[in-house]
């Protein structure tokens, strides 16, 4: 299913996305499910998918992240360590409603796990389906797009210290093992090896 970016959300007020917190902490741990795959096949468009591949060159296969700028490489080259975004569902939901409305926020797969910092640091690898990607330190944070999409509280909610350090606007990964995916697919933490 193709969709534009056109159905915009009721802004939620800081208060109201507040009181969600103890709902989001509760995101399984250690092993939740994926609920949504969303490519990107180019600015503003968005494709909901039942399935989808992870490779090492696309990310999500048909997206557009090898072809998007990035500031943050010195040539302007699409960041390797920013392939895909990752957003729990229980924040966009608070944030967007209905399901139909989360594709907005731009990420390409919604789980349902703790993405703070504490439960998923940088290095951390999860399975989907036959694919593993590792979470990278780059930061995903909320955007003039994201404000002009949800509201300005939600950028506040998402970008503050403890939306930061909880990944409220989700967490950057890179594709390590390609493989499929499809919803409702398990995202397991993967046991590391170094420590």
């Amino acid at each position: 299913m193709t969709c534009a970016i056109t159905d915009r959300p009721e802004p939620q007020a800081l208060e109201t996305l507040s009181a969600k917190l103890p709902h989001i902490q509760q995101s399984p741990k250690v092993e939740g499910v994926l609920a949504l795959i969303v490519r990107r096949p180019q600015v503003d468009a968005r494709e909901v998918l039942p399935e989808g591949e992870l490779n090492l060159l696309e990310g999500l296969a048909g997206d557009t992240w090898n072809k998007r700028r990035s500031s943050r490489t010195p040539d302007g080259s699409p960041h390797p360590d920013m392939q895909l975004n990752l957003m729990n569902v229980r924040v966009i939901e608070a944030i967007a409603g209905k399901i139909k409305r989360w594709p907005l926020a731009g990420d390409q797969l919604y789980v349902d796990l703790d993405l703070s910092q504490a439960n998923i640091p940088p290095g951390t690898r999860l399975s989907i389906g036959d694919a593993v990607i590792e979470i990278t330190p780059q930061p995903h944070t909320g955007c003039t797009k994201f404000a002009a999409r949800f509201g300005r509280d939600a950028l506040k909610f998402v970008n503050s210290p403890e939306g930061r350090m909880l990944g409220l606007r989700g967490v950057n990964a890179k594709v390590i093992q390609p493989g499929r995916l499809k919803v409702w697919d398990s995202v397991r933490k993967l046991v590391n090896c170094d420590s």
